[in-house]
């Protein structure tokens, strides 16, 4: 069997279970799944997975050609616009998976412009950056690399002021969560003695690497700026792509890497999977071991914990992701943003959609 033909029936069992979770759901949007049951813990605005669920409704859009599967991602996609001026890094998950894959839909076009602008408006000139915000409880001055992903193409497409806030956005992160080769996911502003590391997420967080991986992913396919240190982006990419010693190199990773016999998180090996997949399609040395090892998390993720057409549990669902370890909330669930991101990997394998423009 070739990758693509594993990779469409993978990606048939996943939009089918789109198609099942939005039935379930109705309006609300789906956070992680119980992996008995596949039943869906639900927010009523979409929290910062929002944008995973529309993203999802696109992508079954695309496979089908169905236009009641468009429609209702039309509709999914416009319920996230409260978000467009919440004070959140988030907005660049939320607003932009939630629009990138829209077809041919002009509320979704603007809807992302907006957002565009209202970031580029919340860019802090002498931080550097856009601070993680206060939506959702806690400091709001902090630099988080979960505030990196969607946000750099984002800002990128809100015109010259925008790409120059790209760029200080990203670097300003990497600056100060990319350390000797190992990633702070999260640091705290202090008048006082400046940039100090927080302990949550903590130094091992599972979803700190990838995260700022695909954000360095996505600069490096925004050709329009020209702002980017392409070497040195090319470079943080590459040591971002090596795992510290003791991880998998192809597998999936412990939520936490302090706790290696732990809760592991499939979402963050999709996630690393599309980055990689970007970096693929960057001309350089290492393009054909990028494609490689994405093709292998793949095929893994879709061995190992993708739930079959058969079985007790209903088919597509990726198990084992973790969404807060330090919690024990939902450590080896089905989680939204896993689902989205194994699904537009697949979709790349396919040729459904061009990964460098999502």
């Amino acid at each position: 069997m070739t990758a693509v033909d594993w990779a469409e029936r993978a990606l048939a069992d996943v939009l089918h279970r789109v198609a099942v979770t939005r039935a379930e759901v109705g309006a609300r949007f789906p956070l992680f799944a119980d992996p008995d049951t596949g039943l869906w813990e639900t927010t009523g605005r979409g929290s910062w997975t929002g944008g995973f669920w529309a993203g999802l409704q696109w992508l079954r859009a695309r496979h089908t050609g169905d236009e009641a599967d468009r429609a209702v991602a039309s509709a999914c996609t416009a319920r996230l616009g409260d978000w467009v001026e919440a004070d959140t890094a988030t907005r660049g998950l939320i607003l932009w998976y939630g629009t990138a894959l829209a077809i041919s839909d002009p509320s979704a076009d603007e809807l992302r412009n907006r957002a565009a602008r209202a970031c580029l408006a919340a860019l802090d000139p002498e931080l550097g950056l856009i601070p993680w915000g206060s939506v959702f409880g806690g400091p709001r001055l902090l630099a988080r690399v979960d505030g990196l992903p969607g946000t750099v193409p984002l800002l990128a497409s809100a015109g010259v002021e925008g790409a120059t806030a790209a760029t200080s956005h990203l670097h300003r992160h990497i600056d100060l969560c990319h350390v000797d080769g190992s990633v702070v996911p999260a640091l705290r502003f202090d008048p006082d003695t400046g940039w100090q590391p927080c302990d949550d997420p903590p130094p091992g967080w599972s979803r700190g690497r990838p995260w700022l991986l695909l954000a360095v992913a996505d600069a490096l396919h925004q050709p329009t700026i020209m702002q980017w240190n392409h070497q040195r982006l090319a470079a943080t990419g590459a040591e971002l792509v090596t795992p510290p010693t003791g991880l998998p190199r192809w597998g999936v990773p412990p939520a936490d890497e302090a706790q290696p016999d732990g809760p592991k998180d499939t979402s963050a090996a999709a996630i690393t999977a599309v980055a990689l997949l970007k970096l693929a399609r960057v001309p350089g040395p290492r393009a054909d071991e990028y494609a490689s090892r994405a093709l292998a998390i793949l095929d893994h993720l879709v061995t190992a914990h993708l739930t079959g057409p058969t079985g007790a549990r209903p088919a597509g669902m990726l198990l084992n992701g973790c969404y807060d370890a330090g919690r024990s909330v939902a450590v080896r669930h089905e989680l939204i943003w896993g689902d989205f991101f194994l699904a537009l990997g697949l979709a790349a394998l396919t040729g459904l959609i061009d990964i460098r423009t999502v």
